[in-house]
C-alpha cells in the first residue's frame, strides 16, 4: 500500500497529493475524487525484482451529484509459483524432486473511497475505508481493516493544498497461521522456526502534506510544479529524521503541450543508508515519465529510480486511464 499507483503520479515521484484530480485519487486523496467528471477507470501494471513479483492496480470513480463523489480500488503485488521444498525430503532422507509443489503468496489491498465539497469554497475532504488481504499459501492468511482522511483546498490565485492522513487509526491485521502446514516447516529445519510467530501487525499513521500550482505559457504549453512532505511518526532514517516526526520530502514537475503529450520528472525517497564502514550516505529516487491523452484516454509510462540511485525497487510502470463518459455519450 505504500508503492503507489498511477505511472503518471510515480512519475513525478509521488508528489500528488495536493493536485490529483482523477480516479486514482481513491489512493492519494479522496478528495480529488471530486473532479471526477463522469464515470472513469484505470488500470496499472508493473513488474519488480526481475518480473518475479507483479505489481497490478484497477480504479474505479464517478461523481455521486454536484458535491460527492465514489471511488474503488484494488490493488494486488504477488510472488506466483514458489516452489514449496519442505517435503523434497522423505521420512528415509531420500530426495524425490515429485514431492515438490507450488504456492503463491499475495497481499490485496481494497479501498472504497467517498468524497464531498464542504461549505468553504474550494475545500474539499474525503475518506478512505480499507480492507488488506494478505495470503501465504496454505501456510498463512491475515485480515487488516484501516482508514484515511484526505484534504484539498485550492485558493483564489490557483494554489493547490493537500493533507492525507493514512492509518488515521492504525491499520490492524490478524493472521491466522496454520499449524499442520506450520509444522512441516518447522519439520523440514530440525532446530529452528519452532515458535509460531506474532498473529497481529499494526500499521501505525503517516501524514502527507502536499503543494502544486499550474502555470500557463503561452496557452499551449504548461508547467505543473508540485511538492511533498511524506512524514512518517518515529524516528526513521529519511532525511529528517526525529523521535516525533521523520520527515522525507519530494518534488515533482510536469510539462504539457496543448494537454496532449507530458514529459513528467520528479525525485523523493531522501534516505540516510549506513555504508558498511558504519558512515553514512544520502540516498535519492529521481524518477521520469511520459504521456499521452487523447479523447479520453490517458497513457502513462514511468521509469523510477533512474541509475538505481536508491534501495527503492526499480521498475517500468504502464498505466492506463479512461474516461467512459466520453463513450457512452
Amino acid at each position: 500500500m505504500n508503492i503507489g499507483v498511477d505511472a503518471a503520479a510515480l512519475g513525478m515521484s509521488n508528489a500528488v497529493t495536493a493536485h490529483t484530480a482523477d480516479v486514482n485519487s481513491g489512493y492519494w486523496n479522496p478528495a480529488g475524487l471530486l473532479k471526477v467528471k463522469d464515470k472513469q477507470v484505470a488500470l496499472m501494471h508493473a513488474s519488480y525484482f526481475a518480473n518475479i513479483a507483479q505489481y497490478d492496480y484497477a480504479g474505479y470513480a464517478m461523481p455521486i451529484d454536484d458535491r460527492s463523489a465514489f471511488g474503488f480500488s484494488v490493488i494486488r503485488f504477488g510472488v506466483d509459483d514458489i516452489l514449496n521444498t519442505t517435503q523434497l525430503i522423505d521420512d528415509e532422507g531420500n530426495i524425490d524432486y515429485n514431492r515438490i509443489s507450488l504456492f503463491s503468496t499475495a497481499d490485496y489491498g481494497f479501498t472504497i473511497s467517498y468524497a464531498r465539497s464542504l461549505p468553504l469554497d474550494g475545500l474539499n475532504y474525503g475518506i478512505n475505508a480499507k480492507v488488506i488481504r494478505r495470503v501465504i499459501g496454505k501456510f498463512a492468511d491475515s485480515w487488516g481493516f484501516g482508514f484515511d482522511i484526505g484534504l484539498q483546498y485550492q485558493t483564489k490565485n490557483d494554489w493547490m493544498i493537500g493533507l492525507m492522513l493514512r492509518d488515521i487509526t492504525t491499520t490492524y491485521n490478524v493472521w491466522n497461521i496454520n499449524e499442520e502446514e506450520y509444522e512441516t516447516i518447522a519439520g523440514a529445519i530440525p532446530g529452528e522456526n519452532q515458535e509460531l510467530p506474532e498473529t497481529s501487525e499494526i500499521t501505525l499513521p503517516k501524514a502527507q502534506l502536499g503543494f502544486a500550482k499550474k502555470f500557463i505559457i503561452r496557452y499551449d504549453y504548461s508547467i505543473l510544479a508540485a511538492a511533498n512532505l511524506n512524514m512518517q511518526f518515529a524516528q526513521t532514517n529519511d532525511i529528517i529524521s526525529s523521535e516525533i516526526v521523520s520527515i522525507d520530502p519530494a518534488v515533482g514537475f510536469e510539462f504539457g503541450y496543448i494537454d496532449l503529450v507530458y514529459l513528467r520528472a520528479g525525485v523523493g525517497n531522501f534516505q540516510n543508508i549506513t555504508q558498511i564502514d558504519n558512515s553514512e550516505k544520502l540516498s535519492f529516487q529521481p524518477n521520469i515519465g511520459l504521456g499521452f491523452k487523447y479523447k479520453g484516454i490517458a497513457v502513462d509510462y514511468a521509469l523510477t529510480d533512474i541509475g538505481d540511485q536508491s534501495a527503492a525497487l526499480y521498475s517500468n510502470i504502464f498505466s492506463l486511464k479512461v474516461d467512459l463518459g466520453t463513450f457512452i455519450r
